[in-house]
């Protein structure tokens, strides 16, 4: 199943395409309409990829280098230029009152992952 869906962005290319059938499996029953695609549903199957290995790895960038053999940089551009394509949704959440000591284990912690330089390490822990 898993190869259709491959094989279906690889025709589609990035042209946008309408879902207009859906088959219940083993059901027999289909519906017809107009149906829109999930924002992920909509990139392209190699950023489907890439999204998937990026939240297997809990969102470290350290482990996307590795498993893609690129950059720092090379991963955040990506990672930006797929951000730009989603309808991204604001949640406001307060956080929870934090001490100094567990803002600044906090930011050595993505400082090791790879997930922030050493200068915005140094100015996160300034303020």
């Amino acid at each position: 199943m898993g190869n259709d869906w491959h094989e279906l962005t690889d025709l589609t290319g990035d042209r946008a395409f309408a879902v207009t059938s859906v088959r219940l499996t083993g059901s027999g029953i289909a519906i017809e309409g107009d149906f829109d695609l999930p924002p992920l549903a909509r990139l392209r199957y190699e950023d489907q990829v890439f999204v998937a290995e990026f939240l297997r790895s809990h969102g470290s960038i350290k482990d996307m280098e590795k498993a893609f053999g690129v950059s720092y940089p090379t991963v955040k551009g990506r990672l930006n230029r797929i951000a730009s394509q989603l309808s991204l949704v604001e949640v406001a959440v307060e956080p929870p009152a934090r001490t100094a000591a567990a803002s600044a284990d906090d930011v050595l912690a993505m400082l090791e992952r790879g997930e922030i330089s050493a200068d915005e390490a140094a100015d996160r822990l300034r303020r």
